[in-house]
């Protein structure tokens, strides 16, 4: 049997404690890392979140494997509580789900991503 994005995307998010907007903004208060893995593209024409971490998602397993040698400052164990923040929330659950098979048992996603964030009206940057 063939598997459909649909069935990866379900399966990616079965492990994850998918965040709000809100719920975001008050973890990385207390902490946590927000990542946004959109590329320039996309964020140029959109926005970005102050403070938010930029990692495009090609590289995104490299830099925050703690045994990476071309890890962030940020990636000190598999501890980190990372959220990944894309355009819509679709690929950074497959990210987050991503970070979690590297050991990152608290990486989870932004549910409706950078669209829902601003619709929250939360704090954006043009």
């Amino acid at each position: 049997m063939t598997r459909t994005i649909a069935d990866v995307l379900e399966d990616a998010r079965s492990g994850l404690a998918r965040l709000t907007p809100e719920q975001t903004f008050a973890a990385v208060a207390d902490g946590a890392v927000l990542v946004d893995i959109r590329p320039a593209a996309q964020r140029a024409p959109s926005g970005e979140v102050p403070g938010a971490l930029i990692v495009e998602r090609n590289v995104l397993e490299w830099r925050f494997d703690p045994a990476s040698d071309a890890r962030l400052p940020q990636a000190v164990d598999h501890d980190v509580f990372v959220i990944i923040l894309c355009e819509e929330g679709y690929t950074s659950s497959l990210a987050a789900a991503a970070l979690q098979d590297l050991g990152l048992h608290k990486a989870t996603d932004v549910a409706g991503g950078f669209i829902a964030w601003k619709a929250a009206g939360l704090p954006t940057t043009r």
